[in-house]
């Protein structure tokens, strides 16, 4: 997790374990069990582990939205939302 709970993560590299590629993805989640409300967590992905990391966590159940990511807390132009954990387009 980067940028603490809900905090916009200035830059970072993918949260996948062993990864060190920078990131370009940005997946906001949260465990319904644990998260009340707006209280969500932020996970940092790479092109390669955006899938890997978004069906993890879809195969909980937990709610979450993809966006992409362009460092300095802020998404990148042209990005999409998953909040039904489908496949991104």
């Amino acid at each position: 997790m980067i940028g603490g709970l809900g905090g916009a993560p200035a830059q970072g590299g993918c949260s996948r374990s062993g990864c060190h590629e920078p990131a370009s993805w940005r997946i906001d989640w949260r465990n319904p069990r644990i998260h009340t409300g707006e209280r969500f967590k932020t996970w940092l992905a790479c092109d390669e582990h955006v899938d890997y990391l978004r069906e993890f966590l879809a195969a909980r159940s937990f709610p979450l939205e993809v966006h992409g990511f362009a460092g300095e807390g802020e998404p990148r132009n042209g990005t999409t939302s998953d909040t039904s954990t489908e496949a991104r387009s």
